[in-house]
């Protein structure tokens, strides 16, 4: 009986101690096993363009040291424009200040036409007026006489060509309330220009309104522009209307600003802006 030992049986060393347990064993590598390792080593490393090393990291930081460079200016420049902007149109929307005294002129030719800023339809006396603006044209006849076409509507062919149209163009929405605008802040109310923007003021209206004739034709099928030695424009305030449900009392009467007649240059018509912007590129 004492000699048996059952097969299962832990021996225990005399100062009643198990013995330690000896390792498992490790199980043999299988061809899979091995190349699973290397591939996940090769993963796990991306070699450098040069063989430089292995290189880890997300974003900008997984990129080579050139790259990296590329990005980071790009980065900074776009910043930097991204302050700029803001600040310019901070300083073109802020209450009249030191800076803006100074460098009115730098912020205004950054912010227009592109990035115009009209803060009038929340002051407290909003727009309620509609201004359309007309030209008419002296026209030279076949006989050699002269001709003064009735008052022609810019404005109405702006409003046509933006009525149904999910996309209008920056021109048919601006163009003409722009020119108005900048010619009557350039001339005193006499009509006088004050200084190189008036005159600019008065070439600029003359070539819009050219262009514009050149695209009607005349009962002769002419375009009216061909035949156009003077023009004059004026402008038409029209004051909303009160809505029915309003007891305001408002007068509706247009009123007229009629500006000077002016002659018609070369320069003015389609092909003498065309020749003109040509030589000043030579």
């Amino acid at each position: 009986m004492d000699a048996y030992v059952e097969k299962d049986a832990v021996e225990v060393s005399d100062d009643g101690r198990r013995p330690s347990e000896d390792p498992p064993a490790t199980p043999p590598e299988t061809p899979g096993t091995a190349a699973g390792a290397e591939t996940a080593e090769a993963a796990g490393s991306v070699e450098g363009p040069e063989g430089s090393g292995a290189r880890s990291g997300v974003g900008i930081m997984a990129l080579s040291l050139p790259y990296q460079v590329v990005v980071a200016v790009a980065l900074a420049v776009v910043g930097v424009f991204a302050c700029v902007h803001l600040a310019m149109v901070f300083l073109h929307v802020a209450p009249s200040n030191t800076l803006t005294k100074r460098h009115g002129e730098a912020v205004d030719d950054w912010i227009y036409p592109e990035f115009e800023q009209n803060w009038k339809l929340f002051a407290p006396n909003p727009l309620q007026t509609n201004i359309a603006v007309e030209v008419r044209a002296e026209l030279v006849t076949a006989d050699g006489g002269r001709r003064t076409t009735g008052w022609i509507d810019l404005t109405a062919q702006d409003i046509e060509a933006i009525r149904h149209n999910p996309m209008p163009s920056h021109a048919q929405q601006n163009q003409l309330r722009r020119a108005v605008d900048f010619y009557l802040n350039t001339h005193n109310d006499g009509g006088r220009p004050n200084g190189l923007r008036g005159t600019l003021s008065e070439e600029y209206m003359r070539r819009i309104a050219m262009l514009r004739l050149d695209a009607l034709e005349g009962p002769d099928g002419r375009a009216i522009g061909a035949d156009a030695r003077r023009i004059q424009l004026r402008t038409v305030s029209r004051p909303v209307p009160a809505p029915r449900w309003s007891t305001e009392k408002t007068r509706t009467a247009p009123s007229y600003r009629d500006f000077p007649w002016w002659n018609v240059t070369e320069a003015d018509r389609a092909t003498g802006a065309d020749a003109s912007r040509t030589e000043a590129g030579r």
